[in-house]
């Protein structure tokens, strides 16, 4: 079996190992931009960080019964 030649058609594409590193560069630079922001500000104040959260209420009761816990 024979290549077919961009010579022929006149038409120059982009060939396919062309096409990945094109692509894995765009991913490399994607992934870089979110590192480069600010830091994150916190949501809770210090009274809603040290509240109780975790509730044995009867829907994880429930839980812990059908799951053997």
């Amino acid at each position: 079996m024979s290549k077919p030649s961009d010579s022929k058609s006149g038409v120059k594409g982009v060939d396919r190992r062309s096409l990945f590193l094109m692509g894995g560069s765009a991913v490399a630079a994607a992934a870089v931009v979110p590192l480069a922001g600010t830091e994150a500000a916190a949501d809770e104040s210090q009274s809603e960080r040290v509240k109780a959260r975790y509730k044995e209420t009867d829907h994880v009761k429930n839980f812990y019964r059908v799951n053997r816990y």
